[in-house]
């Protein structure tokens, strides 16, 4: 079904369609992983309680909660690459809607060519050049908001991912270096046949250290280079406002001429679906869905945005 999709997208979304359809297998690999290291975790923690071994038995039940806390960290990530995931669709769903408006400017381009070839005489040019004109005019504006919006979301759907990259990458060394920090309690000093290992003397210490990394990613706060943007004079049409308030500016302003009486306007775009769970997208030219025409004044990822920071942490201290 999805590759029937992938078919029927227009041509000029179909390569970010690809991307976006590669992301969502991306995701569900973190996914599975998040899920497998969780798994992991507990299998080594029963693993260290039947070797008979105090020691082993409480550093690797330890362990195991370190790494089940990596696990939830790929599910958190996953997560917020969906976040990323969903702004690229608006690049894409625009991408869809201007697809039309470049089809109708060429087949008029094509039919004049061919009646000015057949029937240089005909009186039926006339009609045929102005409607290219309306096409041409009605493909200008689009194409600027075409531009408009790539440039804008795609600045804003790498911050998106690329802040979810830095805040699983801190937190996986905040887990790490207290997992380092385990294994200094673990003695492996030789014994010959018939010593005994002394009794396990850090366990309140190990208790520490998990208390010490839940305080840690709890206290953890993103440090991120901002990310401007200036497309904050950006009208609901996705065109430069004078004011900053959505009024068009001489560029904005260009409103595309009456649609020809004969055939259909290319404003016209007929409404798409992209398949099922995914949104459906409208003619750019006359009117954008509220989720396209969402203009940001700066992109910068804030940890509050995605709410990283809080998922996935232990709670309570551990006894």
């Amino acid at each position: 079904m999805a590759s029937l999709r992938g078919i029927q997208q227009p041509e000029l979304s179909k390569k970010l369609f690809k991307v976006i359809k590669s992301e969502n297998h991306a995701i569900g690999a973190y996914e599975t992983a998040g899920r497998e290291r969780i798994s992991i975790a507990s299998q080594l923690s029963d693993w260290g309680e039947a070797t008979g071994d105090d020691s082993i038995s409480d550093i690797s039940d330890k362990l195991g909660v370190l790494m089940s806390e990596l696990g939830e960290q790929e599910d958190v990530f996953a997560q917020n690459l969906e976040d990323y995931r969903g702004v690229l669709k608006q690049i894409r769903n625009t991408e869809s809607s201007v697809q039309p408006s470049r089809d109708h400017k060429a087949k008029i381009a094509d039919e004049l060519q061919k009646l000015k070839y057949k029937e240089p005489q005909s009186t039926k040019l006339v009609q045929l050049e102005q409607e290219l004109v309306r096409a041409e005019a009605q493909n200008l504006v689009a194409e600027a908001q075409l531009t408009n919006i790539t440039r804008q979301k795609l600045k804003e759907a790498y911050d998106l991912h690329f802040a979810a990259t830095i805040e699983r990458a801190e937190k996986q060394v905040i887990l790490a270096r207290h997992g380092r920090r385990l294994l200094n309690l673990l003695d492996d000093t030789p014994v010959v046949p018939g010593d005994a290992r002394p009794a396990f003397e850090h366990t309140n210490q190990a208790r520490q250290i998990l208390n010490d990394a839940e305080e840690d990613l709890r206290d953890w706060q993103p440090h991120l280079e901002p990310i401007p943007s200036a497309a904050t004079n950006m009208g609901p049409n996705l065109m430069p406002s004078s004011t900053g308030t959505g009024a068009p500016s001489s560029v904005g302003a260009m409103e595309p001429p009456e649609p020809p009486v004969h055939g259909a306007s290319p404003s016209e775009v007929p409404i798409s679906q992209m398949g099922a769970g995914e949104e459906q997208y409208h003619p750019i030219q006359q009117q954008l869905s509220p989720e396209a025409r969402d203009v940001s004044g700066n992109t910068a990822v804030h940890h509050s945005t995605y709410g990283g920071s809080e998922a996935g942490q232990p709670t309570g201290n551990y006894q």
